[in-house]
C-alpha cells in the first residue's frame, strides 16, 4: 500500500520471478505527483480560510420559533450584552466571525441613542457591529405593507425608520444596511401591483440618497411568506431592477432559503456577479421553504457550488458579505452557530481546491463527464486535516465544537440565564 496525496494506492506484492511491469520509480512518480497536488491544495485552502469572514446574526442567539410557538432554551441570549458575549465566544473558537448583524428594533430599541452602548460592547468583546437590519414587518401599522403601503403616512413612517437605520449604521461605522420587505398581498385585486412598485422605488431612492460614501444598501427578496398572492420583491430580477433604480450603492442580497424548490441558486449568483450587483448572502439551508435550517445540513453540495461560483470571480468575491440567518429552535444555539461556521469553512475550502484552469479547458472541449468529475473532486476532497492545521497555526482549537463543549461556556450561561428564561412566555399565536 502506498499513499499518494489524498489517495491510497493498493497493489499486490509481485510473485517471485514474475515481472509486474512497474518499476519502483513508477510508484515514486505517482507518490510525488500526489504530494505536489496535496501541497497545492493546502496552499489554496489556507489562503481561502484566511480570507473568509462570516457575520453572525444577533437574533441567532435569542429564543425564536415558528409561527406556531417557541421552544425556549435556558441559555438563550435576551440582552444585547449577552448576544455580543455569545458572538465573541464563537469568534474565539472559529477565528472567522468578527462582526455581529444587528436588528434595529430588537437590538437598538432606543434607535440612534443606543449607538454608544453598541460601540462600548464592540470594544469590550472584539466583535464589531455588522450589517444593520431595519424592521419593516412587526408593527401593526404594516398590516398592508411598509414602503409599499397605500397609506402615504405609513410609507413615510417606514422611510423614516430606514433613514434612522442608515444614521445608526454611520454611527457604528457599519457598511451595509440590509432591507427585507414583508410587503405584498394575499388575494388578487386587493392591491395595485404596479403602484406599489412605484412607491417602493421612490422610498429606496430616498434611502439611497442618505447613504454615506462607504455604505451600501442590500436589497433582499423572497417569493412568499407572509404574502402569498404577490410579494413586492419576489425574486432576484425584481431586486436587481429596484436596486439599480435606487442608485449605484444598492445591490442584491441572496438568502439561500428564499427560493422555490429546485431553483438554481448558483446560476443566480453567476448572473449577479456578471452584473456587479451581488452584495451578500444570508446563509442557511432549507427542506421546504424558508426553513432557516443549519447551513449544509440538507444540501452541502449546493453551498459548495455557490462558493465555487463566487471563487471564480475574485474581484466580486472580495466585496461579497457572508452572513448567517438561521433559526435554531431545537439545536443548542451556541453549538449550532459553531457548527455552521465550521461547515462554511470546510465547504469554502473544498471550493478553493477546484482546478479552475483545467475545468475551463474541459468545459470548452465539452468533455462532460471529465468536467463534472473535475468539479466533484473538490467536493469529495477531505479538507479537514488542512482546516485543522490552519486552526492550530492561528492559535485556534482544532475542533471548535469539541472545544465549546469542553469549555463549560454553555453550562455557565445556562445557569446564569435559567431563571429569566424559564419564566419567559412562549406564545402560540
Amino acid at each position: 500500500m502506498r499513499f499518494a496525496g489524498n489517495h491510497i494506492l493498493l497493489f499486490a506484492h509481485p510473485i517471485p520471478g514474475v515481472s509486474c511491469g512497474w518499476a519502483d520509480s513508477n510508484w515514486d512518480l505517482i507518490f510525488n505527483e500526489g504530494n505536489q497536488t496535496l501541497s497545492a491544495h493546502r496552499d489554496r485552502i489556507i489562503q481561502a480560510l484566511d480570507s473568509l469572514r462570516i457575520e453572525l446574526p444577533s437574533w441567532g442567539f435569542a429564543n425564536t420559533g415558528t409561527r406556531f410557538g417557541k421552544f425556549l432554551q435556558l441559555e438563550a441570549a435576551a440582552t444585547i450584552e449577552e448576544k455580543f458575549a455569545d458572538a465573541a465566544q464563537v469568534n474565539a473558537l472559529t477565528g472567522a466571525t468578527p462582526t455581529l448583524a444587528l436588528h434595529v428594533a430588537w437590538d437598538l430599541p432606543g434607535d440612534l441613542r443606543d449607538a454608544n452602548k453598541i460601540l462600548d460592547l464592540a470594544a469590550q468583546t472584539g466583535v464589531r457591529a455588522g450589517s444593520i437590519n431595519p424592521n419593516l414587518f412587526e408593527s401593526q401599522s404594516y398590516k398592508f405593507g411598509s414602503i409599499c403601503n397605500p397609506d402615504p403616512g405609513i410609507r413615510r413612517m417606514a422611510i423614516d425608520h430606514l433613514l434612522e437605520s442608515v444614521a445608526i449604521a454611520k454611527a457604528l461605522r457599519s457598511r451595509d444596511i440590509s432591507v427585507w420587505l414583508a410587503d405584498g398581498s394575499n388575494y388578487p385585486g386587493t392591491q395595485s401591483i404596479r403602484r406599489r412598485i412605484e412607491w417602493m422605488a421612490e422610498a429606496l431612492a430616498e434611502v439611497h440618497a442618505s447613504l454615506g460614501d462607504d455604505q451600501r444598501l442590500l436589497v433582499e427578496y423572497k417569493p412568499f411568506e407572509p404574502a402569498f398572492y404577490h410579494t413586492d420583491l419576489a425574486d432576484w430580477g425584481m431586486a436587481l431592477l429596484i436596486a439599480r433604480q435606487a442608485g449605484p450603492k444598492a445591490c442584491v442580497l441572496v438568502d439561500t432559503g428564499h427560493h422555490y424548490h429546485g431553483q438554481n441558486i448558483e446560476q443566480i449568483v453567476a448572473w449577479l456577479l456578471r452584473e456587479k450587483m451581488l452584495g451578500g448572502f444570508h446563509f442557511n439551508d432549507r427542506r421546504y421553504a424558508d426553513d432557516d435550517l443549519t447551513l449544509g445540513s440538507i444540501d452541502p453540495y449546493q453551498v459548495f457550488r455557490i462558493f465555487h461560483e463566487l471563487l471564480s470571480d475574485s474581484t466580486s468575491m472580495a466585496t461579497t458579505a457572508f452572513m448567517i440567518d438561521q433559526s435554531h429552535n431545537l439545536k443548542g444555539k451556541m453549538e449550532a452557530m459553531v457548527q455552521t461556521v465550521c461547515t462554511a469553512q470546510e465547504l469554502f475550502a473544498k471550493a478553493a481546491v477546484v482546478d479552475r484552469e483545467r475545468l475551463a479547458t474541459l468545459q470548452d472541449e465539452c468533455r462532460l463527464v471529465e468536467a463534472e468529475e473535475c468539479l466533484r473532486e473538490g467536493f469529495w476532497f477531505d479538507v479537514r486535516p488542512v482546516v485543522q492545521e490552519w486552526r492550530s497555526s492561528r492559535g485556534l482549537p482544532a475542533d471548535p465544537l469539541a472545544a465549546l463543549r469542553a469549555s463549560g461556556y454553555v453550562e455557565r450561561i445556562r445557569s446564569e440565564r435559567r431563571e429569566r428564561n424559564v419564566c419567559s412566555v412562549a406564545t402560540y399565536a
